[in-house]
């Protein structure tokens, strides 16, 4: 693979929020507008069972786009999981003339077939967060290192030894394979013991639950050091079924994508941490180039990923201690939404207020 230079993703300064990410590239707008009047740009996500899609994604990419380019139109297509519903998707946006995909794939490899068919219009094509091979431009937070974040959590918490449960992502989707060699990179070298490990065919919480109350009646949950889930939505199921069968203090359980629900488990010592990705970052940066290639303008400042010209981000470890410096400092959430009734003790207990 070839080396990939890294877009380090520093912390916002304290008071920005989301209003001052968004105000990026605002001196650009007024030239998009006679360029691309009527230009549509099509946005084509994956699903709606992880959270972040539709809170942050979708809303901040189309205000983005209105930032910058009053007159563009961004036609919004969620797949549901549905590799074949997202290339009828895709194909009805070719078809109905768009300037510009902008896709975050079911199915990374059959998203090469949309990819195709696209260009073969004219109309480039935007990896939106998971590689589509072929892709003009491809947009993610360091995959691998998320899962090499996730690994190194799990062993430091558990002192490096016993028996874990191992809950991957969608082998469909490109992603989870890169978070799964990471952590796995991490774990294969620790005194950790893998008992089951489970791919979790569309990373839907309810299958992460079933799957680890089934392992729970052969395992002791008592003898279970912590649970590596690939993202926070697993996590809520894994902990789901360790609270059914009578756990009470909870192991170390990993997650990903900062997901509010997540947030407040680690406030509460339910979960032990996750992998916080800058949304916004790469939401305004894919409307950026989106609306760039709609102007017949030249994006620059690309890294090379796989053949691809690439924008790749770091991620961040957020555990109880550091919610604080992390997304609320970014204000990616305010105290009052993590603090609720059922978790203001626990907040001022970690101290956050």
């Amino acid at each position: 693979m070839k080396k990939i230079a890294r877009v380090a993703i520093l912390v916002i300064a304290a008071g920005t929020g989301l209003a001052a990410l968004t105000a990026c590239g605002s001196n650009s707008a007024s030239n998009g507008d006679s360029d691309s009047k009527g230009k549509t740009i099509a946005l084509l996500l994956p699903e709606t069972k992880t959270t972040r899609y539709e809170a942050f994604d979708k809303p901040l990419f189309e205000a983005k786009v209105k930032e910058l380019c009053a007159s563009c139109k961004v036609n919004y297509l969620n797949a549901d999981q549905d590799a074949s519903k997202q290339q009828q998707q895709a194909q009805s946006a070719i078809t109905n003339g768009a300037s510009v995909l902008v896709l975050d794939p079911v199915d990374g490899k059959a998203a090469a077939g949309v990819v195709k068919s696209a260009q073969s219009s004219k109309i480039p094509v935007v990896a939106y967060d998971r590689f589509v091979e072929g892709a003009n431009y491809y947009l993610s937070f360091n995959n691998e290192r998320v899962g090499e974040l996730q690994g190194t959590a799990l062993a430091e918490a558990t002192g490096n030894k016993g028996k874990i449960l191992m809950l991957n992502g969608a082998p469909t989707d490109p992603n989870a394979a890169q978070f799964k060699a990471g952590a796995h990179k991490v774990l294969d070298a620790s005194g950790l013991k893998v008992v089951a490990e489970y791919d979790n065919p569309d990373w839907s919480p309810d299958n992460a639950q079933k799957f680890t109350s089934s392992q729970l009646t052969n395992i002791d949950p008592a003898d279970l050091a912590g649970v590596y889930a690939a993202n926070d939505g697993q996590a809520g199921g894994v902990i789901a079924a360790l609270r059914s069968a009578g756990v009470k203090k909870m192991p170390p359980v990993t997650g990903q994508d900062a997901e509010l629900a997540a947030i407040q488990r680690i406030v509460a010592g339910d979960q032990f941490m996750t992998i916080y990705k800058p949304i916004p970052i790469e939401a305004n940066k894919a409307a950026e180039i989106a609306v760039d290639i709609a102007n017949g303008k030249t994006v620059t400042g690309t890294t090379d990923f796989q053949g691809v010209k690439s924008f790749i981000f770091d991620p961040v470890v957020v555990t109880k201690d550091n919610v604080k410096d992390t997304v609320v400092k970014d204000n990616f959430y305010k105290v009052a939404d993590i603090c609720t009734a059922d978790f203001k003790a626990a907040c001022a207990a970690a101290g956050i207020s």
